[in-house]
């Protein structure tokens, strides 16, 4: 019997996907179920599925968000998590931390970070490539202030993003999830206004897909994007506004990218144990040859 893993995902049920495939010598069923904005009917979801799946992957939403060494938990996800009582449940993040980190490393070659324009729109969801952009020294925008709160604030210093996360993270962890991010049909849905100015400012945007997409405006010229889930009409998307390069941190299979959470899943699933910490996922990472995948949509 296949390992069976399940993204129950608080977004749009039209990007709903399933592949079978084989990894180290394993058969896998990758199964994505959105839920249209519903926390209720993931909740139902994941009670149903409890036990009769090999691992959840929660998508649409956090569990966990980092800032430096500190953890925190988002009080609608964490409800989520205690109905799988059985199936272990993730939600990218401890894989994000490390995946992310060596992807800035291996296209360093092909980027030359140094001296480029990166704006992250959302950073306490990506610390982990928040501070890989750092490192390589490259000029990034942290944008969390400016797309998740409306504030007309950028953030450039990595030390004071980290500072505020601190103080603000305890608080924003409690709040309506909805509030701080698209969920259900609001990710089919785009934003335009004064936000676009800082997708003009940079060379590269980098993160959450949805966060991406919903303030992308009409035309980005020679820009890359770096983020994780795409299928076809999210690339037919970028194709249309001009932009150059595409590079999703996890493989495409059959067409899409899949999630974080999945890929997580995935990985629980074949270490057959949960928790794992970083040198697990570093290690499975290593094995699963799991590298950035680069699409020049200029040239396709």
């Amino acid at each position: 019997m296949p390992k069976h893993i399940v993204s129950i995902s608080i977004g749009s049920s039209k990007r709903n996907a399933r592949t079978e495939l084989k990894l180290l010598g394993e058969s896998f069923v990758l199964e994505r179920i959105g839920t249209d904005g519903s926390w209720e009917k993931a909740l139902e979801l994941i009670r149903e599925l409890d036990g009769k799946v090999d691992a959840f992957g929660l998508g649409g939403a956090d569990l966990y968000v980092y800032a430096g060494g500190r953890r925190y938990t988002f009080r609608e996800a964490a409800r989520l998590a205690r109905a799988a009582r059985k199936t272990p449940l993730v939600d990218g993040s401890g894989l994000k931390h490390t995946l992310e980190r060596q992807a800035v490393r291996l296209l360093g070659p092909q980027i030359g970070w140094k001296d480029q324009r990166v704006l992250v729109p959302s950073a306490v969801d990506r610390f982990g490539l928040a501070e890989a952009l750092d490192e390589a020294g490259a000029q990034v925008l942290y944008g969390d202030l400016i797309f998740g709160l409306g504030l007309p604030i950028p953030i450039y210093r990595l030390s004071l993003l980290q500072k505020l996360a601190y103080l603000l993270l305890p608080l924003i962890t409690q709040l309506p999830f909805q509030w701080l991010y698209p969920t259900g049909a609001k990710q089919e849905a785009q934003v335009l206004d004064w936000r676009q100015r800082y997708y003009a400012w940079a060379d590269v945007v980098a993160g959450d897909w949805h966060f991406i997409r919903r303030y992308m405006p009409p035309r980005m010229e020679g820009k890359t994007v770096l983020t994780n889930t795409t299928t076809p009409e999210d690339l037919a998307f970028l194709r249309a506004r001009g932009v150059a390069r595409l590079i999703t941190t996890t493989p495409r299979l059959e067409g899409r990218s899949f999630g974080t959470n999945v890929m997580e899943a995935l990985i629980v699933a074949l270490a057959g144990r949960h928790p794992l910490d970083e040198a697990d996922y570093l290690a499975y990472i290593q094995r699963l040859g799991l590298k950035p995948e680069i699409t020049e949509l200029s040239s396709v």
